[in-house]
């Protein structure tokens, strides 16, 4: 059985701190630190204030003191937004017909009402943008649910983001908690959809989307947990070709995120439906493409739905 990790040190950031030692983060700030801070022999946090003991509500400590050894209180420290994003000045803006907004406007029409659904940067967040007379709660890995659009310019909130880092606003009814608990919710089964951007999918379904060897790697953040959860429909939505390069493959040649995760591809060119054991069904194609054409960029086999249908958009 693999054994906890259990670290010398445990080094955090936290809104406020109480003169007894408790913890108090703010907004979508608490990801990993409230965990972290159970995992360390010390505990060293630091903070944007320290408050009397009695100041921070009992209902309002996210680390008990029992967990905290020290306390540093910062000074003349700007928060740093690594992302600043913010809604478009020109909401009326017509999407064209680029092989990106015809993605986007096919990506949109997978959201269901009620849905609890997770969504990669890029594409399938800004398909987020024309969810329209239905209810979707957005889910963010960091610690969010209920996310809302991009706020406007002087609205942004250092504490505010989402997982990829971009600045984000919340919608009634969200909340805010940790990182463990985000992955809760995903390894449970509890989120209906993720949609994210693939760098190259298999015939089978396989996915890898999170690194190219002997290029600068981050991490693969949550996308392993996010496409394993039984129960939660993946969508990858990207460009078929990659400079000519095909990224449908018989088999990934890059490292995997999972395998036999994928349950659907949109790219601009048609939409693959994934069936883990037979393999592709192309079901939806796009105006200027044929089934030949589609085979002349796609290395995987594939079969024709014999309900082949134009690639849907929204209005």
């Amino acid at each position: 059985m693999e054994e906890a990790i259990k670290g010398d040190f445990a080094l955090i950031k936290a809104y406020k701190a109480d003169t007894a030692g408790n913890l108090t983060f703010r907004l979508s700030a608490n990801n990993f630190n409230q965990p972290m801070a159970t995992a360390g022999k010390i505990t060293i946090a630091e903070v944007e204030e320290i408050v009397p003991a009695g100041s921070i509500a009992a209902e309002d400590v996210h680390v008990p003191c029992i967990f905290v050894d020290r306390v540093l209180q910062r000074s003349g420290h700007q928060k740093r937004i690594e992302k600043l994003t913010l809604l478009s000045e020109d909401p009326g803006k017509k999407l064209s017909d680029s092989p990106k907004d015809r993605i986007i406007r096919r990506a949109a029409l997978e959201f269901t009402d009620g849905m609890f659904a997770n969504l990669g940067i890029g594409i399938p967040m800004m398909a987020a943008n024309y969810i329209s007379g239905i209810t979707v709660t957005l889910q963010s890995e960091n610690g969010i649910l209920g996310l809302g659009p991009f706020p406007r310019k002087g609205e942004h909130d250092p504490d505010l983001i989402n997982a990829g880092k971009q600045t984000v606003t919340v919608l009634d009814g969200s909340s805010f908690f940790s990182s463990d608990t985000s992955f809760g919710m995903i390894r449970g089964g509890h989120v209906d959809l993720t949609m994210l951007g693939g760098l190259q999918v298999s015939a089978r379904g396989d996915l890898a989307n999170w690194m190219i060897p002997g290029k600068m790697v981050k991490g693969m953040g949550g996308a392993m947990d996010l496409v394993g959860s039984a129960g939660t429909t993946v969508v990858v939505t990207m460009e078929h070709t990659a400079r000519g390069a095909h990224k449908i493959l018989p088999e990934c040649t890059l490292p995997l995120t999972g395998t036999r995760v994928v349950d659907k591809i949109i790219t601009e060119k048609c939409v693959f439906n994934v069936d883990k054991d037979a393999g592709l069904v192309l079901v939806e194609i796009a105006e200027g493409e044929t089934v030949d054409s589609i085979k002349e960029a796609t290395s995987a086999s594939f079969e024709v739905s014999n309900d082949l249908k134009p690639l849907q958009q929204i209005k």
